[in-house]
């Protein structure tokens, strides 16, 4: 089974922005403020992918992008099946699919991130792209799919999980041992123009006992100062961080942050593949973020199967507030200020005493999709439904709502197959 967690409006028309907005890069989801939870009712416009998973999405004006291990999408308005291999684009407001955007990839694109001028990062597991030797990582053109010759950053072995562009710089994190013919272990920085590494950024994760590194999931704040991590790691440069760690980004040298916590050291949750840690996602202005975790194990002091709340200031941390599901993976998590959606293969949120992945004591029904108050901590009464299979890979929000991949056919109780959307009211 993979689990990977991987990085959405009121209906807009092609005519109702200029070329330089449908090409601008949309922010990231931590730089999102949305004032109101998205409508529980799904938006009837977007696209079906007929196979496979959706692990990512990332969204460039007017223009979503999807990437998966999936081979054939329809549009929501058309009975016809078009052949697209592992990524696509389509139009936010109408579901149209671009018939110019169908780049050829040989592997699963788990990573996606807006760039600039009308340019998405491609992350994954694949090593050619349109017919060129580009392991783990391109930089496509939105309006024709060509690959960008300027752009030479590849991995030298593994796999790209997560990508995160801000301003000149784009973060690289999955499990690699180098990246642009220099060393690095599963993270990484680049020039977003060129791909070329940046030699000053080289921070030196390990792992106690040895065994593969992998950083899982990442996060950046909208003023691109501090970079959040979470994989496989129990030290960065030389400090003590237990799968979970905040690096100052600012200048051009980082600096590991005098933030930490013991939440995730010596856990008994259950490591697959290689850690129970899965999604995080800042608040908006920066000041917390959102955990979420796998495990199958349901403990109410531990974090397996929780999303978590853990403030951003300086010092030693505990959880702000824990969410649990009872044994149940979460996967992804979007905050926006109104709401910390979260999904997943979960059945219920509030559900701390929940033994065996059973309903406990004052647990909500949340199957599959959720959301939860960034105060409170508790389940809020947004329920539309998601079948869950495997769970929900990824949330993205974006200026007009939400976008949701994953692996399964039903949301809202109706056919959204692996892909949907919320708008805001």
């Amino acid at each position: 089974m993979n689990y990977r967690d991987r990085i959405a409006p009121r209906a807009l028309t092609a005519a109702a922005l200029a070329v330089a907005v449908l090409l601008a890069p949309c922010p990231a989801t931590a730089d999102l403020a949305q004032a109101d939870v998205v409508s529980e009712r799904p938006m009837s416009w977007t696209p079906h992918v007929l196979d496979g998973t959706v692990y990512a999405i990332a969204v460039v004006g007017d223009i979503a992008v999807v990437g998966g291990d999936f081979t054939t999408v329809r549009a929501a308005s058309s009975g016809t099946a078009v052949r697209r291999r592992y990524v696509f684009a389509f139009r936010l407001g109408t579901g149209e699919l671009l018939p110019d955007f169908a780049p050829t990839l040989d592997g699963t694109v788990y990573a996606l991130s807006a760039g600039e001028d009308g340019h998405v990062y491609v992350g994954g597991a694949f090593t050619q792209v349109n017919g060129e030797d580009r392991r783990g990582l391109a930089k496509l053109d939105i309006r024709t799919g060509a690959t960008d010759r300027a752009f030479t950053g590849t991995i030298a072995d593994g796999e790209v999980h997560t990508l995160v562009a801000r301003g000149d710089r784009l973060y690289v994190s999955g499990w690699f041992s180098a990246i642009s013919g220099v060393w690095r272990t599963a993270l990484a920085r680049l020039d977003a123009r060129t791909g070329e590494a940046d030699h000053g950024f080289a921070p030196a994760l390990t792992r106690a006992g040895g065994g593969l590194v992998r950083v899982e999931a990442m996060a950046v704040t909208r003023d691109g100062a501090t970079l959040l991590i979470d994989g496989s790691f129990t030290q960065v440069d030389g400090f003590d961080r237990f799968n979970l760690a905040l690096l100052d980004v600012a200048d051009a040298l980082p600096y590991v942050r005098d933030w930490n916590t013991d939440a995730y050291r010596n856990s008994t949750c259950i490591w697959s593949p290689s850690t129970y840690l899965r999604g995080l996602d800042f608040a908006p202005d920066g000041s917390y973020f959102v955990v979420v975790t796998s495990g199958h194990i349901n403990e109410p002091t531990k974090l397996c199967d929780t999303a978590a709340r853990f403030e951003a200031g300086d010092g030693t941390h505990k959880p702000t507030w824990v969410n649990h599901t009872g044994a149940n993976t979460l996967l992804s998590v979007a905050v926006t200020g109104s709401a910390v959606y979260v999904g997943g293969h979960q059945q219920w949120l509030d559900n701390t005493y929940g033994r065996n992945k059973s309903r406990g004591p004052g647990a909500v029904p949340r199957p599959g999709i959720g959301a939860i108050d960034p105060d409170t901590g508790k389940a809020l009464d947004w329920n539309p439904t998601k079948d869950r299979g495997v769970g929900v890979e990824a949330l993205v929000a974006y200026p007009g709502g939400l976008l949701v991949g994953s692996d399964t056919e039903y949301m809202g109780h109706e056919y959204h197959a692996r892909l949907g959307g919320f708008e805001l009211p």
